[in-house]
This record gives C-alpha cells, sequence and structure tokens, in this order.
C-alpha cells in the first residue's frame, strides 16, 4: 500500500481515519506533514480524527511541529498547542509553547494563543502559578 493514498483528500475524508490508526510510526512519518496540514482549521470534520491519529506520536513529531509553532498562522498553532504540543516532552516544543506563553506575538495574544499556551505549561507544571 502505498502510504501517501492515505492523506486526506477533503475535509470529510474520513474513510481514511481507520487505516492510518493501524499504521505504525515509522509508516506513516513520511506522510506526518501532510497529516498536519489537517490541523490548520480545528472546525474541519476530519482535523480532530487526525489530530488523535497523530497523538500517540507527540514526542516523534517534533521536527515537523516546531516549525508552526513558530509561524505565523495562529489557527494553526492552536491546533497544534491543543492537540499535539501539550502531550510533549520535547524540551524543544515546550521552549516554544513557553515563548509563546511569555513572549506572544500581537497576533497571538488577539488570538489567545499565549493564554492556552500558558495552560499547557501550567498543566505541565512547568511555571509557576
Amino acid at each position: 500500500m502505498d502510504v501517501r493514498s492515505l492523506i486526506p483528500k477533503h475535509k470529510h475524508d474520513h474513510r481514511v481515519i481507520s487505516k492510518l490508526k493501524k499504521l505504525s510510526f515509522q509508516d506513516m512519518q513520511p506522510i506526518v506533514p501532510d497529516l498536519l496540514i489537517w490541523l490548520q482549521d480545528m472546525h474541519w470534520p476530519i482535523a480532530i480524527k487526525v489530530a488523535k491519529v497523530l497523538k500517540p506520536f507527540a514526542d516523534r513529531i517534533n521536527l515537523e511541529v516546531l516549525p508552526i509553532l513558530t509561524s505565523n498562522d495562529e489557527l494553526w498553532i492552536l491546533g497544534v498547542l491543543h492537540h499535539i504540543a501539550r502531550y510533549s516532552t520535547n524540551l524543544d516544543v515546550i521552549r516554544a509553547v513557553e515563548r509563546i506563553a511569555k513572549f506572544p506575538t500581537k497576533d497571538e495574544v488577539e488570538n489567545y494563543v499565549d493564554e492556552i499556551a500558558m495552560e499547557i505549561l501550567l498543566e505541565m507544571r512547568i511555571i509557576n502559578k
């Protein structure tokens, strides 16, 4: 099977989810960037299901997650914070979350991204209440 055939084609492409769930990380790894794209808007019907597929690999997709956390796409950052970064123990991801919480951009403040980042840090007990 060509793993690329399991990349959702549209926001209602639920048929691939059960097949994605059966993949090992090694099999899924080549399409992780393509799957993360579906977290750009968590209102898309497929978004939550893709996030659940990726969540168990939160510590293994750091290289793909970090550029998103440093991007200017606040909606994508929110999706990744909520569904992936909060489950990561990777120091670079935690530092990216900490930067958003403590030194947010104007757009991150306007879109409440900093508040979610702070909530995650509190959950991780990284900072003092």
